[in-house]
């Protein structure tokens, strides 16, 4: 996008120094806030306007000339597209699909074969759409029902249709807004949380929370009511497609497990994490899935647990509810709330995190364990778990310290933890470097995205912004009624926390993978200096099928 002058001195400005012979001068090591590493690696941008960087114009003419040159000459690159060869057709995922590496686990106790497991040779196939695909049903109306052609499946319907998930009704599946432990509806359920605990302060002091085991996420679709941002997961089993019926209603999910990693979350990030019979075992081996959750979990947060052992006393029950008890209070958290939803006849306890590490220390008995001091709470990609506590931040400018802003001020408001001591990701001063990116985002979104690009927004949902950063364009997008998946690349700046406390979700990932989702499931692919540094790690062909793959339409 061209600019004036008059642009040039109204907005800050993303920049970097160039030496002469166009390369990049390193940065400043000293006070770096993105220290080096896999998920940290400081990336810098350039500001392609002048200096020896070549403008997109003239390497798009030379590229013609080099194309028309090569039609001349008869040596045209052709590709031959073909549809991918797997049992799960129209739904396949590779990293969670790839039979063969699924076949050669050793075990499969710990829900290993839930786990990705990616082809040594990323695949170039397409995947075939569903007999009858037709354009998504529009937000809202989609969270109430979708097209049955576009995720022609019935046997969820069939399983749990008694417990209001999903019911087949003609030429769309219905989505009545329950589940298994809110069969009258998701928002009573939700209003009774609040209500057992007024300090939970749905979309105020709880902004962003993490739904395990979500099933068709009518939990999180219905959190949208109460401006609240639910990251909902569940893994690809034998409840068919619930994480694509959630795609397609236009609520937030991905395919993951509580297994044997860590998820690709960084720590201290959710307001809440909620459970609603999420079918995980939390109390055996050392409650090292448990302690993943408090890994998560912000200090002072809270753990929503709605489950059969919290209010029915068959001995099953009584023994995992002593278990937890036990569990829980090692762990330092206090259980803040035991109460009962008597129109659907269940209940729940909520738990609260620690804010220091006053409890670790006075503990009479050291387990679980403290991590080790060498263990980095934040590294997230493909790390084993661990059934450790990591201790709280000490220090008033250290992230997680004390609370975020109240939502929607946290949004825009520099996080406390970012100051100009710091070095960004463009190389100004850490906070002039965020305010800097928000500003950025703000006027393009608003002249070029929103009004500019010819893109009717009525039709988008579901939006991935595919190398994050600061999360500036999703901010910017506050005002559509969408939601916007933040990718921070592994291999760059991990800035994933600061998302996290302006109140918006992301995840790590390696774009040389597959993404962990179904085919066909985002409108808008939003991908900004993506693949400058990509194409130096892996082949560009099987990472532009896969955009083809889980996008309706990519920008």
């Amino acid at each position: 996008e061209g600019k004036s002058e008059d642009d040039a001195t109204e907005q800050p400005q993303i920049e970097e120094k160039v030496e002469e012979s166009g390369e990049k001068e390193p940065a400043a090591k000293a006070n770096e806030v993105f220290p080096d590493g896999a998920q940290s690696e400081l990336l810098k941008e350039s500001n392609t306007e002048n200096g020896s960087f070549p403008t997109q114009a003239a390497e798009s003419k030379n590229e013609k000339e080099a194309q028309a040159a090569s039609k001349s000459s008869g040596d045209e690159i052709t590709y031959s597209w073909k549809l991918c060869n797997s049992s799960a057709v129209t739904d396949y995922i590779p990293c969670l699909d790839n039979e063969k590496a699924i076949k050669k686990l050793h075990s499969t106790k710990h829900y290993e074969h839930r786990e990705r497991h990616c082809p040594a040779e990323p695949p170039t196939c397409l995947v075939p759409l569903p007999e009858g695909y037709k354009r998504p049903i529009e937000w809202p109306k989609s969270r109430d029902k979708v097209w049955y052609s576009n995720v022609p499946h019935t046997k969820l319907a069939e399983y749990k249709g008694h417990q209001n998930w999903v019911k087949v009704s003609g030429d769309h599946l219905l989505f009545p807004g329950g589940g298994t432990q809110f069969k009258n509806g998701a928002l009573h359920y939700i209003d009774t949380i609040q209500q057992a605990l007024p300090d939970i302060a749905w979309g105020k002091r709880s902004r962003v929370i993490l739904d395990v085991g979500c099933g068709v996420a009518s939990f999180g679709g219905y959190m949208f009511d109460r401006d609240v941002l639910t990251m909902s997961f569940a893994p690809k089993d034998e409840h068919e497609a619930q994480v694509q019926f959630a795609l397609e209603r236009g609520i937030p999910a991905i395919s993951a497990v509580m297994g044997t990693k860590r998820l690709p979350y960084p720590s201290r990030v959710f307001d809440v994490i909620h459970c609603a019979r999420c079918r995980v075992p939390w109390h055996i081996e050392g409650g090292k899935l448990l302690l993943e959750l408090n890994r998560l979990l912000r200090p002072g947060g809270y753990f929503v647990w709605s489950a059969t052992p919290v209010y029915q006393k068959l001995p099953e029950d009584v023994e995992i509810w002593n278990a937890m008890s036990s569990l829980t209070k090692s762990m330092c958290w206090k259980m803040v709330k035991k109460t009962k939803d008597t129109l659907n006849q269940v209940g729940m306890a909520i738990y609260q995190k620690p804010m220091d590490n006053n409890c670790y220390e006075k503990r009479s008995e050291d387990s679980p364990p403290l991590c080790k001091e060498t263990d980095d709470a934040d590294a997230a990609w493909n790390v084993p778990l661990q059934a450790c506590i990591p201790k709280l931040p000490i220090g008033p400018s250290v992230r997680g310290s004390k609370w975020p802003e109240m939502w929607p001020q946290r949004l825009e408001k520099t996080p406390f933890w970012i100051d100009g001591s710091r070095v960004g990701v463009y190389g100004k001063p850490a906070n002039e470097d965020f305010e800097a990116d928000y500003a950025h985002w703000k006027r393009v979104v608003s002249k070029s995205y929103v009004n500019g690009m010819g893109i009717d927004w009525s039709k988008v949902r579901n939006v991935m912004d595919m190398r994050a950063v600061y999360g500036g364009f999703a901010a910017a997008l506050r005002d559509q009624k969408v939601w916007v998946m933040n990718i921070v690349p592994i291999d760059s700046a991990d800035t994933l926390p600061i998302v996290y406390e302006r109140g918006l979700f992301g995840m790590y990932h390696d774009w040389c993978e597959s993404f962990s989702t179904y085919p066909r499931t985002y409108d808008l692919l939003h991908a900004d200096h993506l693949f400058s540094k990509l194409k130096k790690r892996c082949h560009p062909i099987p990472i532009f099928i896969l955009f083809v793959g889980f996008s309706i339409h990519a920008s």
